[in-house]
């Protein structure tokens, strides 16, 4: 009998190894097989056991192309071409790091630019569960370069990082995308991580209640009703936008029929906690990696309470599956956004505040703000290179050490302090002066026992933003932009802008 010698699907021509860091390969085969991998002159060797094998491979410089081949008992089984020794991302998250080249705003001249950029892309397979066709649909995803076909298809947040860092370092970038539109933080974790705290635990207990009163035969034609209508409704949404761009959502659904997404919630569905985790996220671990960037949060907005504790167990659950306890996390608080017919509420304010408080707690990450990135009514916003520059700009300053903290940070709130009628408001990262976009210099507000906030007045001295206001004769609190959306006023001389904060 033949025997069976694989390395997971992650590996494949074109693949980028991460430099100057051991590296491990894995896959399967048969039980006792001694296998061997082989690349730059190296070998590792290991034997198979309970049908797994890893091996690990000592740390390389960047360079390449190279060919790696994988042997069992002497013998060849897999030999992949073109395979770089760089830097490698795991892109994760939701829609807006999902969202592909071929929407974006500048998508057309970026595909043209990837034919000669150092970036090379992986995508998981979006697979919601695992059946029959799971594992040889896997084995179809290959390693990407910028003159693929499916170069369309590429994150474009992940891809404006990837050019940015790769033309900064001067090698190989690759990124694998990990992402889905719509997720929650609780998807791309396990069980246990999910139950770990108070405020995470209702993710799963909510749907462990579902599936005990789940019937599995009305599930599975309930799903089945979902996908028939879904292939109907959606072509004819996407055409009655394309025709109508300025329309809203009520208007749509008038015309085309109301929307029944995300379908039925069961074992099938993508959203469910720690689904994605064990059918995209798990495939990929524990690929050695350079750091992780992150777009999400737009999705836990209706537990926005909960968001510090589900980002960080979601960070150290990571950095543990991934083997390196320090690994770097660089992830974008959320911009402005509010659609036209919803109410205005606090809740990603919260998030962006958590988002924020993390990044101030945990070491090796980083924090991306982009509340003047948003555009109101779109969740959406077609426009992503500064976001993946924002993003690059971290990783240059926290991974890398090319650049200045000043050079990558806007002002930040810092401390207040309270002087009569004025609250006087100190800001990091603002040594070297501040931007005022609006004369008017609208988004602060004053409170002060009765916790009513009023617009404030600012006036600029040094690093510092002293706030007044009319209507608080003695004030103990102040907050800035801290709404759904709104317009950012208050840049770094690096034309960075202040983030959202509340005193």
């Amino acid at each position: 009998m033949e025997k069976i010698v694989r390395c997971a699907a992650v590996f494949s021509d074109h693949c980028v190894l991460q430099r100057n860091k051991e590296f491990r390969v894995w896959g399967m085969a048969d039980d006792d097989v001694k296998v061997c991998v082989s690349l730059n002159g190296i070998s590792a060797k290991t034997t198979s056991i309970c049908n797994k094998w890893e091996v690990t491979l000592p740390a390389m410089e960047a360079g390449g192309p190279y060919t790696m081949t994988v042997s069992g008992d002497g013998e060849v089984y897999q030999t992949f071409e073109d395979v770089m020794i760089g830097e490698v991302w795991l892109a994760g998250g939701q829609s807006n790091m999902e969202f592909e080249l071929r929407q974006e705003a500048d998508g057309q001249a970026a595909m043209e630019r990837a034919k000669a950029e150092n970036v090379r892309f992986y995508y998981v397979q979006k697979k919601a569960f695992m059946d029959d066709h799971f594992y040889e649909k896997e084995r179809t995803n290959h390693w990407m370069t910028g003159d693929d076909k499916d170069v369309e298809i590429w994150s474009a947040v992940g891809y404006y990082f990837a050019e940015e860092l790769s033309r900064k370092l001067g090698c190989c970038v690759g990124i694998i995308g990990c992402n889905w539109g719509g997720t929650s933080a609780s998807a791309w974790q396990d069980k246990h991580s999910i139950l770990s705290h108070e405020d995470t635990e209702i993710y799963w207990n909510e749907y462990a209640e579902l599936l005990a009163k789940l019937d599995p035969v009305q599930y599975e034609k309930e799903l089945q009703e979902y996908k028939v209508w879904h292939a109907d409704w959606q072509p004819r949404m996407d055409a009655y936008y394309a025709e109508h761009p300025d329309a809203l959502w009520d208007e749509a659904q008038a015309v085309v029929g109301e929307c029944k997404w995300p379908g039925p919630m069961g074992p099938k569905h993508e959203f469910r906690p720690c689904g994605l985790y064990e059918t995209m996220l798990s495939r990929v671990i524990p690929y050695t990696l350079a750091g992780a960037i992150y777009y999400q949060g737009e999705s836990d907005d209706h537990r926005p309470s909960s968001y510090y504790h589900l980002l960080k167990s979601l960070i150290a659950t990571w950095r543990r599956d991934f083997r390196d306890d320090h690994l770097p996390f660089i992830y974008v608080q959320l911009p402005a956004h509010h659609y036209i017919s919803n109410e205005t509420n606090d809740h990603w304010c919260i998030i962006r505040e958590a988002q924020m408080r993390l990044h101030k707690e945990l070491p090796n990450t980083g924090l991306a703000v982009a509340m003047d990135l948003g555009e109101y009514n779109n969740i959406h916003p077609v426009h992503k290179t500064q976001v993946g520059i924002r993003l690059a700009l971290q990783a240059l300053y926290h991974v890398y050490g090319r650049l200045g903290k000043t050079e990558v940070y806007g002002p930040i709130y810092q401390s207040s302090e309270i002087s009569g009628n004025e609250l006087i408001l100190t800001l990091e990262n603002a040594e070297n002066g501040l931007i005022i976009k609006d004369a008017d210099c609208t988004g602060f507000e004053l409170a002060g026992n009765d916790s009513i906030f009023h617009p404030a007045r600012v006036e600029i001295k040094e690093n510092k933003l002293v706030l007044t206001s009319p209507a608080v004769c003695a004030p103990i609190k102040a907050r800035y932009l801290w709404v759904d959306h709104g317009t950012c006023t208050v840049y770094g001389a690096n034309g960075l802008p202040l983030a959202p904060f509340r005193t």
